[in-house]
């Protein structure tokens, strides 16, 4: 069982270096720009006019300027609403580069993914630490009698809300703890955590992704799958910080650490 459950683990880890350096992965991110910012509408080095515009965003530029939507040069003035789909399948394209519009508590922003960027062409990999079977453990997901939003700053200096929908308790080496995670329908949780190894030897917060808890609220916590959230791997993305109470006072030495 724990060398299935070790391969799985190398297969997982293998899978998220593949993710994270695609061609429109996580390290291809160059800039997030709110458009709220740029009251005239002139985004830094993208081409066009970009003006929300109630549930979606007009944008107006030339066939010169260069850039498509769905494969198509524009001319004249198109409405985008925000993208749902992978980075790599955008509606608008500039050159190598995909422009993702995404929105955020009402604000609207753009994305620009490279393919050349920097940090994608310097990527050596992940640091993470091999399997261990003491690090995943069960589980008990309580559900709020209602999702609760509580602020908390993000990696671009905002601060934004973070819906969570209850709270998971587990214990480890004979500690009893909870995170408060969040969790999308009947999907799987998802925490934004901290621990006595956050800003040293691992990052300053990581990423957990437990499974869809089942009717009695059981799943696994596995520390050995904790992720570097994507402001980890690129600067342009808006990250949150661990809410309160998902500041963990222990060694989680577990999970992908920090960046090769």
């Amino acid at each position: 069982m724990t060398t299935d459950a070790s391969d799985a683990w190398k297969r997982w880890h293998e899978r998220r270096v593949e993710t994270v350096s695609a061609p429109y992965g996580p390290l291809a991110l160059t800039a997030t720009h709110w458009i709220e910012d740029h009251p005239e509408g002139r985004l830094p080095d993208i081409p066009g006019t970009w003006v929300p515009d109630g549930d979606g965003v007009a944008l107006t530029a030339a066939e010169a300027d260069g850039l498509t939507v769905d494969g198509r040069p524009l001319s004249g003035e198109t409405r985008l609403a925000a993208d749902g789909a992978p980075e790599a399948g955008s509606r608008v394209v500039l050159g190598e580069k995909r422009l993702v519009v995404l929105v955020r508590e009402g604000v609207w922003g753009v994305r620009v993914y490279d393919p050349a960027a920097e940090a994608r062409r310097a990527f050596r990999g992940i640091e993470a630490t091999p399997y261990d079977r003491r690090w995943s453990v069960p589980g008990r997901f309580t559900p709020y009698d209602d999702p609760r939003t509580v602020r908390v700053g993000n990696a671009d200096g905002r601060e934004r809300g973070l819906v969570l929908a209850g709270e998971l308790a587990f214990t480890l080496a004979g500690n009893d703890l909870t995170l408060q995670v969040a969790q999308q329908g009947d999907g799987p949780l998802w925490a934004v955590f901290a621990d006595s190894t956050s800003g040293g030897t691992s990052f300053r917060f990581r990423f957990l992704f437990p499974q869809a808890p089942d009717a009695k609220g059981r799943t696994t916590v596995d520390f050995n799958r904790a992720q570097l959230p994507p402001c980890a791997l690129a600067d342009h993305f808006i990250c949150p910080f661990p809410p309160p109470g998902n500041r963990l006072d222990a060694a989680i030495e577990a999970g992908e650490r920090t960046l090769s």
